[in-house]
């Protein structure tokens, strides 16, 4: 109470005094600062009952008036008091000992008001930036401490320096050996060590007498140390720990420099308060973004930071349900790993494990947005670390078990994080770690070369209808992702060599042909007598729009492409009249696709525009068409699984249609000539899409002989499906009925795929 009142009077006694100049009035607070320690012999009262407070604030007011007054970048008399008297210094050693207690409070709101005010550089001082490492090192040390919120806002003031003159980062970059032997403790050599001596404060905690504290303050202070010893004891006992904590194996030699504000970061990241955590996460963002190649280097090697990421990844994974619904993992809201609270009570959507899911993805997300934003070989590391300690280290046994539960919740989880990823460097680790980073052409032999790989393209064609839904959708979004390897290992790498079709020198009666249009030697379906049945009112009414341009310099006719609308009319003409059903459905039509084709196709294009495709496929005549054909374990399931359409469910048939009208869409001229050219000339015991759904239609044309009223139960499937009739009683083939109306939609998306990418290439 006394005290209260002495600082009221004292304050009434400055507001009736003259004011004095500017430096004598700083003087005379930071004098009052030290006589405190002079005067007092109560150590145990709080410094909120002191003047403390208000001679701090004081200063920090006549430091910004004078950097007003003068001219920019002009150091005026008192910040050069304060540099030269190693003001920060001094209040480092009184914050580190925490007398009176709050004072480490008081120092860190000085030190954060004091970098954050002043526009001039004080970083690059050495009695600044040497005082505010030492106060770096004290952040973070105990967890939940009053003091937390002011540590980490002073830590942040720091990094928001650093943002902006990041050359400054190496004078945080502290030089320290640290070396473990198996069972001993570290030997930690700091700067101040090496160079023989401390301004101030050394890590053992034994303090030197500040220039500016003479005769009895200098007594008081060592007195201080005798009454409070176990405060800079065990600050420094800390302190030693922190430094194994980035040590995790037994005998580690770390790179000579430190980096504490990294250190003191992860540490608060663990805080129990959310807005803390997510406050030290903003740090280390600004931190891992600073381009300089020493920090990106200390940051990977001699912290802790890529152990924090991917041990926090592999605890939230592992604190998941053993199974959780598929649906609820495809459907949880968008996650921002800032914004990641959550209330179940407020939760109308509530499902069990669904606080756990959150907080995976929402850190997951955090982990792409740093290694996002990171500098370019850190984020290299990150991602690394990433890959081998979480992906493989944790996610790899999950996909791999046997548990029909397990694979389908650990497969939906490894959905969601490809469609959530946004970097490239960890999404370039992500498809590492599914397919592996083989390019050469693939062997029936070695397909199971990337054990996990295997697995997922096995699971395509699962017992489980349920696993082989959710790992189609898988690569369906894989497929999606701006990352050439995917699309290279899964197809493009057994098409390179066109070993699918035989090769036939042209012939003088052949060049006829080819100035037609076609393709020496290919069949024309319209005489295969699977299509005998075709009729006017099949084709599309609207030919001169779909052929092909007319003959100029830029596009010649006889330049091997197969005429579009033949091509389109092959794939409408597909299925047989009898099964077919759109047309008696307003809405359904061929037309319908071209839009979406268009639009996905754009953006297929975008996606692939930096891969430097060729504009046409590679010269037969240098292609190596004696080796052995093989389509790929990936085209290979999906085929198998297309020629079963008539036998599988509705689901599965839509997903698997899904993925194949995907791949159509890539601008590669092997994948159009393979896929989406029915008048390829096969070579012998090769098969192509088209050649896949040839064949369905031969066996659909034998089995509709055997259903009775086939055509009005089709129609009536139809309308089901698109909810124009209510459910009623059970239909016979029903599984039939519904993969012949997929085999239809399928042909006409084919058809409008086909058209887009054609009237592209005519265009461009």
């Amino acid at each position: 109470m006394f005290s209260k009142f002495t600082s009221i009077l004292q304050h009434a006694v400055e507001a009736l005094a003259p004011s004095l100049p500017l430096q004598e009035d700083f003087v005379y607070h930071w004098k009052a600062i030290t006589h405190y320690y002079i005067e007092t012999s109560d150590d145990k009262a709080p410094v909120t009952d002191t003047n403390i407070p208000s001679h701090l604030e004081q200063m920090l007011d006549i430091l910004v008036q004078e950097e007003n007054e003068r001219e920019s970048g002009e150091t005026g008399p008192c910040m050069e008091y304060l540099l030269h008297h190693k003001i920060l210094e001094t209040l480092y050693t009184l914050g580190k000992a925490d007398c009176p207690p709050g004072m480490k409070q008081q120092v860190l709101v000085f030190y954060t008001k004091l970098l954050g005010r002043i526009r001039q550089p004080l970083l690059p001082h050495i009695n600044v930036h040497r005082p505010v490492q030492k106060l770096i090192r004290l952040c973070g040390e105990v967890l939940a401490t009053p003091t937390e919120n002011e540590e980490i806002q002073f830590l942040c003031i720091v990094c928001a320096k650093l943002k902006q003159d990041p050359y400054l980062v190496n004078f945080f970059l502290e030089n320290k050996l640290k070396s473990l032997a198996s069972k001993g403790v570290p030997n930690v050599i700091s700067e101040d060590t090496l160079k023989g001596q401390d301004s101030l404060s050394t890590d053992t905690g034994q303090s030197r007498q500040p220039e500016e504290l003479s005769g009895a303050a200098g007594m008081e202070r060592a007195e201080l140390e005798d009454e409070c010893p176990h405060h800079v004891d065990n600050l420094s006992t800390s302190l030693d720990n922190l430094t194994v904590t980035s040590l995790p194996e037994a005998s580690v030699v770390r790179p000579n420099q430190d980096y504490n504000l990294v250190n003191s970061l992860l540490n608060l990241t663990r805080s129990p308060d959310g807005r803390i955590a997510v406050k030290a996460c903003e740090g280390l963002m600004l931190l891992v973004s600073l381009p300089e190649p020493a920090a990106a280097k200390c940051l990977t090697q001699s912290t802790c930071l890529c152990e924090l990421l991917t041990d926090r990844l592999a605890s939230l994974y592992k604190a998941l349900p053993q199974s959780v619904d598929p649906l609820d993992i495809e459907t949880v809201e968008a996650i921002n790993w800032g914004l990641d609270s959550y209330s179940h009570k407020e939760d109308a959507s509530a499902f069990p494990g669904k606080r756990a899911l959150i907080s995976f993805l929402s850190w997951f997300d955090y982990c792409d947005q740093l290694i996002k934003e990171a500098q370019k070989t850190a984020a290299v590391a990150l991602a690394k670390a990433v890959h081998e300690r979480f992906f493989i280290g944790v996610m790899e046994p999950q996909l791999m078990q046997t548990s029909e539960m397990g694979i389908l919740t650990s497969t939906a989880l490894l959905h969601r994080i490809v469609r959530q990823v946004t970097s490239d460097v960890l999404l370039q680790e992500m498809v590492f770690f599914i397919l592996g980073e083989q390019r050469e052409p693939e062997t029936l032999a070695e397909i199971s070369r990337h054990p996990l790989r295997h697995r997922l393209i096995e699971h395509c064609d699962h017992i489980s209808d349920e696993i082989s839904i959710m790992t189609l959708r898988m690569f369906e979004h894989l497929l999606q992702k701006p990352n050439e390897h995917i699309l290279y290992n899964l197809v493009l790498r057994n098409l390179e060599e066109r070993n699918y079709t035989e090769y036939k020198p042209l012939c003088p009666e052949d060049k006829d042909v080819v100035e037609n249009g076609l393709i020496a030697g290919a069949v024309d379906l319209e005489e295969d007598p699977l299509f005998t049945d075709i009729s006017p009112d099949n084709t599309l009414s609207n030919q001169e729009w779909l052929s092909s341009p007319p003959t100029t310099p830029d596009h010649p006719k006889n330049d091997g492409k197969t005429e579009v609308h033949k091509i389109v009319n092959s794939f409408l003409c597909l299925v047989p009249d009898e099964a077919k059903s759109s047309y008696h459905v307003e809405g359904t039509g061929y037309d319908t696709y071209l839009r979406d084709a268009h639009r996905q196709f754009r953006d297929y294009c975008a996606i692939c525009l930096r891969w430097e495709w060729p504009g046409s496929p590679k010269p037969l005549e240098r292609c190596n068409l004696e080796a052995a054909f093989f389509e790929g374990h990936f085209l290979k399931v999906l085929f198998d699984r297309m020629g079963r359409i008539l036998d599988q469910p509705y689901d599965v048939n839509l997903q698997v249609t899904s993925v194949l009208s995907r791949l159509s869409l890539f601008p590669h001229p092997h994948i159009h000539e393979y896929l989406l050219d029915p008048y390829v000339n096969l070579a012998s015991g090769c098969r192509s899409l088209f050649s896949v759904i040839v064949r369905v239609v031969g066996d659909l044309m034998v089995r509709i002989q055997r259903i009775q009223d086939f055509t009005p139960k089709l129609l009536l499937v139809r309308k089901r499906l698109l909810g124009l009739e209510p459910e009623g009683p059970i239909i016979d083939h029903i599984t039939l009925l519904e993969g012949v109306i997929v085999l239809e939609e399928f042909c006409k998306e084919l058809a409008a795929i086909a058209f887009v990418k054609y009237h592209a290439s005519s265009t461009s």
